[in-house]
């Protein structure tokens, strides 16, 4: 077991009495006199510290009877940033719950996807979480139902389906327990201004821990947005005042349907409104739309580091808490990453989009340009290389990646482990290091990945005097590690290029 931040108390006790929001998600208080648990930066008078234990999940907090508070819902904060960069099973097993994977399949699906037996799954969870995986996937059902509840209008028996709960007992029993308010108590304590929207159509908060620069993030992927399946649409989301901003929209393929989000930066959250075949899909969607944003990272301990190395000091400085732009789904992305090889990111959007169209399931938007979902890799298994427009050593290279990928023997997703996976990647025909690193990267969510061979990144190295051979900047950024891929967005930033812009 890791030296987890809750079995300090001193340093725990500290950033209670601090309110220190940084360290939200990762550790939660339990207030032995009130039988509440709370988020480190809750705005209430902290208790004594003889009254305090501390847990390292809000399921651990549930499962030993402490109830959420209701001022500072630490149900809602940001997830903790150790299954960000970490790669063993127990982060590989809470990003599998995060993405459903228990309610669809159970605990034995869940193991079986992991490689262990479900005694050593659920062994490691509670050793280090104080909680198994079924007591994790219920405090995440409770978290669902509650912004099901808050921000719809839906009648209690649909909220509890959606949230996956087995029966409207067990779904009214678990929000006493965890809320100390029945479902309805908790929808009439909903503040009244907030817009209520349709069936299937959701408006919330994504929160994250500050600081957060949004231009690159935001500006990748508008700038090499996939025609059909996103979009920038510069008037879509209302901001400060009611006032329209701008936001990245794109078609999901999720477990029960499909579903088209709005996601746009806003002071101290993301704005997002998720519009879903079937509300099942709201957890798995929410968690898709935290990893492509990279908002559960911790850009304190990422900045702090990277501000050691001088020529990266003033990068960090002028922007601080950029993050990684990710993905919504490591298939798809593979796909485009192999189509990008060695071509302009204008002539990868259209070699993409052809395929789209071709290949992609149509999908209806009311509100905007989006026509698609981006085809499988069953569907692309099928397509013929001769209607191809490349080179035919890459459509080599994007068949051979498609038929791995279908039959199953390239496991790409959020419980990949990352090391084998790049091996297995680069003993593909045409795979060199860019590709590998970059699926790495973006799909794979490896924070230390390295971008040695790219093009923009040798330039700014060559510019802020760093070394530009991919050998001699390998061996310079080993200082960086191990969040190398942070180092990459700070280097790419360097440049005028649109990834780097946010649009207006």
């Amino acid at each position: 077991m890791r030296n987890a931040m809750h079995t300090d108390t001193e340093r725990c006790v500290r950033a209670v009495r601090s309110k220190d929001a940084r360290f939200d998600g990762w550790f939660y208080t339990a207030v032995l006199t009130t039988g509440i648990y709370c988020r480190p930066s809750c705005p209430v008078v902290p208790p004594k510290a003889e009254n305090m234990v501390f847990h390292p999940s809000a399921a651990a907090c549930q499962q030993a009877g402490f109830r959420a508070c209701k001022r500072c819902r630490p149900d809602t904060s940001p997830g903790s940033p150790e299954w960000n960069h970490r790669a063993d099973a127990v982060a590989r097993a809470m990003r599998l719950i995060a993405d459903g994977v228990v309610d669809r399949e159970g605990v034995p699906g869940l193991a079986a996807r992991l490689g262990y037996s479900t005694r050593q799954v659920e062994r490691q969870l509670l050793a280090e979480l104080g909680a198994g995986p079924l007591a994790l996937a219920r405090a995440q059902r409770a978290q669902t139902a509650r912004l099901l509840i808050e921000t719809t209008a839906l009648p209690m028996a649909d909220v509890a389906f959606a949230a996956g709960f087995a029966s409207v007992r067990t779904f009214n029993d678990t929000v006493r327990e965890v809320f100390a308010l029945s479902p309805s108590g908790l929808r009439a304590r909903a503040p009244r201004e907030d817009a209520r929207p349709a069936a299937g159509a959701l408006s919330l908060r994504l929160p994250f821990r500050a600081p957060l620069t949004p231009d690159n993030l935001f500006g990748h992927l508008a700038a090499t947005a996939v025609p059909g399946v996103e979009e920038w649409l510069p008037h879509s989301l209302e901001g400060v005042g009611g006032a329209p901003v701008g936001a990245y929209r794109r078609t999901l393929r999720l477990p029960y349907g499909h579903g088209i989000v709005a996601l746009a930066p806003r002071p101290g959250h993301i704005a997002c409104r998720l519009t879903l075949g079937d509300l099942r899909d709201l957890p798995v969607a929410i968690s898709r739309c935290r990893r492509l944003l990279d908002l559960d990272a911790d850009p304190v301990a990422v900045d702090g580091h990277l501000r050691t190395d001088p020529v990266l000091a003033p990068l960090v400085d002028q922007a601080p808490g950029r993050r990684v732009p990710r993905t919504v789904d490591a298939a798809e992305f593979a796909v485009r990453a192999v189509l990008g090889q060695q071509v302009s990111t204008a002539a990868a959007r259209t070699h993409a989009a052809r395929l789209v169209t071709a290949h992609g399931e149509r999908v209806h938007d009311p509100e905007g340009g989006l026509t698609h979902l981006f085809p499988t890799p069953d569907a692309l298994a099928a397509l013929d290389p001769g209607t191809l427009a490349l080179p035919r050593a890459r459509r080599a290279t994007l068949t051979t990646l498609v038929r791995a990928l279908a039959s199953g023997d390239l496991p790409l997703g959020v419980d990949s482990d990352w090391p084998e996976t790049r091996a297995r990647l680069l003993a593909l025909p045409g795979f060199g290091p860019w590709t590998a690193d970059v699926i790495a990267l973006r799909a794979l969510g490896d924070p230390d990945a390295f971008l040695p061979t790219d093009l923009g990144i040798r330039r700014a190295a060559r510019d802020l005097g760093l070394p530009s051979t991919p050998a001699a900047l390998t061996a310079r950024a080993a200082a960086w590690r191990p969040w190398r891929a942070y180092a990459v967005q700070y280097l790419w930033a360097t440049d005028s290029h649109p990834i780097n812009v946010l649009p207006v």
